[in-house]
């Protein structure tokens, strides 16, 4: 059967690790960690070798064939592709190139942190284009200004992050010895001004009951993620990319390498998110995701899919005055964890902040019971701003909870 990425997606780790075969002497392996790298296999004078070329996604399938017909072609003309290989991996320590930086920098520094999806996209979109072949000491901080002015004039904020990383990645190439001096040091960020929308009452229920009406024609999928994002309050990208694995038992539960701050965060599952999840199930099918892509295969739906969803049906929607994001909607139920009396240690672990400074090194303690009151509390406020169920004196707030508990 020939190799495609679907089959290389299902490719999973096991006890040891195995090879899926590619054609023509090009095969994946596969590690016990998950790790998934191209190889390929030649004979050159009568000796078997084997060769590594590269690691799967940032080979593409696509790449890796590429790169073992030239390998063949090396081959027929008497050059052994190992040593060639040798040879220009010594011409670039020699005079690296940004490629070559950016391609360590994954190496060293990314692999194992949380969240990189984000960072390789700025670069491969903003950076790679320019400076990919740029050697690292022709680059110049005149050259990083004009680079980051054309950013900001479509994303001031996402310049600033870029600035951020690119600052970290020349320190990185001083540290390595790859770089004599970072030309990008003392530059100051653009100015941001932070968002501070939060939808009122009146404008939660109008949301909520539009995403249901037909002229709002979005993929239900992605209205019921929109509704996820206020129901839990987490950020719109980890519900969009949200597993059925990480649901366990009453709680989904993101694992460090998904999550921004790489902690663990746990999240109870309560009867309205419940509800979500068993109505996405229909449209997921045997996909992993919850939130399955209407259009690629065994993929979540995009998170820029929220925010265009509801900017495309903005006016049918019907909300009016400042338009609204996907992180409003998050910023929404944290204010109204405040109206509640749910303390800022409970809101921040539900919203999957680290704790700051001497809290968040001494206390480890999960707050699990502590965030299954705060998001009780939550959907019984929002039953009653939906009008699905009546206002009651009887409702417990959160500092009443903790006082009860105090006697």
């Amino acid at each position: 059967m020939e190799l495609t990425d679907v089959k290389i997606r299902k490719s999973k780790p096991r006890e040891k690790g195995y090879e899926v075969k590619g054609g023509r002497g090009l095969f994946l392996r596969v590690l016990p960690s998950g790790e998934k790298s191209w190889c390929i296999r030649y004979v050159f004078e009568g000796v078997s070798k084997r060769l590594a070329i590269g690691r799967y996604p940032d080979m593409t399938l696509a790449e890796a064939r590429e790169r073992n017909i030239e390998a063949r072609k090396d081959i027929r003309q008497g050059i052994d592709p190992a040593t060639k290989k040798r040879e220009e991996e010594a011409a670039r320590r020699a005079s690296p190139t940004f490629g070559d930086l950016w391609q360590e920098f994954q190496d060293k520094e990314l692999r194992d942190r949380p969240a990189t999806a984000a960072r390789k996209s700025m670069i491969k979109k903003n950076v790679l284009p320019a400076w990919n072949d740029r050697k690292i000491s022709s680059i110049t901080r005149r050259d990083a200004v004009l680079l980051l002015d054309e950013v900001r004039e479509r994303a001031p904020v996402m310049s600033n992050r870029l600035l951020g990383l690119l600052t970290r990645m020349f320190s990185f190439a001083v540290e390595r010895g790859t770089a004599d001096t970072n030309p990008l040091i003392g530059m100051r960020r653009a100015p941001e001004r932070a968002r501070s929308r939060v939808l009122d009452d009146a404008e939660i229920k109008t949301f909520w009951f539009a995403l249901d009406k037909p002229e709002v024609n979005l993929y239900i999928p992605t209205k019921l993620a929109l509704k996820s994002v206020l129901l839990t309050a987490a950020r719109p990208g980890e519900v969009s990319a949200m597993r059925w694995s990480e649901i366990d038992g009453d709680a989904w539960v993101i694992p460090k390498e998904r999550s921004k701050n790489g902690e663990e965060c746990r999240r109870p599952i309560l009867p309205m998110f419940k509800a979500i999840l068993d109505e996405v199930a229909v449209y997921s099918g045997d996909s992993p995701f919850v939130f399955k892509s209407s259009y690629m295969e065994n993929r979540p739906i995009n998170t820029s899919a929220l925010a265009k969803g509801l900017l495309r049906y903005r006016t049918e929607i019907g909300i009016t005055g400042e338009p609204y994001t996907p992180h409003d909607l998050r910023r929404s139920a944290r204010t109204k964890f405040a109206e509640l009396g749910i303390d800022d240690v409970t809101s921040e672990k539900l919203l999957g902040h680290k704790l700051s400074g001497v809290l968040g090194i001494y206390n480890r303690y999960g707050y699990d019971a502590e965030k299954q009151k705060a998001l009780g509390l939550w959907e019984q406020r929002l039953q009653v701003i939906l009008g699905l169920s009546a206002p009651a004196s009887n409702v417990i707030r959160m500092t009443e909870v903790r006082h009860v508990q105090e006697k």
